[in-house]
């Protein structure tokens, strides 16, 4: 199984970026996925989660109101479309999947992992 994320860069507080995470080598639609985030010197933490078939989602509270996350199971991808960006979103996000057929806001229940896209929210 592999995840590849990509979207991040540079943005100005208020800004918005959208993140995509696109899985490969196993059956995508039928298993949960998630992003994290893990800001410089801290631990890694939940951001959101969506069902396989993005009926339920799950959101930190840090970033409710302001992100969205979705997916296309016919292109093998799920997103996070983040608004209203502050600096303290600055952090490599990572998306990662389950095995289970539930979400989960919990790091260790993901068994895959993508490699992080780095987000920089600066004015």
């Amino acid at each position: 199984v592999q995840l590849q994320a990509s979207g991040g860069g540079s943005v100005q507080p208020g800004g918005s970026l959208r993140l995509s995470c696109t899985a490969s080598g196993r059956t995508f639609s039928n298993y949960p996925m998630g992003w994290f985030r893990q800001a410089p010197g801290k631990e890694r933490e939940f951001v959101a989660t969506i069902s396989w078939g993005g009926r339920s989602t799950d959101y930190a509270d840090s970033v409710k109101g302001r992100s969205t996350i979705s997916r296309d199971n016919a292109r093998n991808t799920v997103y996070l479309q983040m608004n209203s960006l502050k600096p303290e979103d600055t952090a490599v996000y990572y998306c990662a999947s389950r095995t289970s057929y539930h979400t989960s806001a919990k790091e260790y229940e993901y068994d895959y992992w993508g490699q992080g896209t780095q987000v920089t929210v600066s004015s």
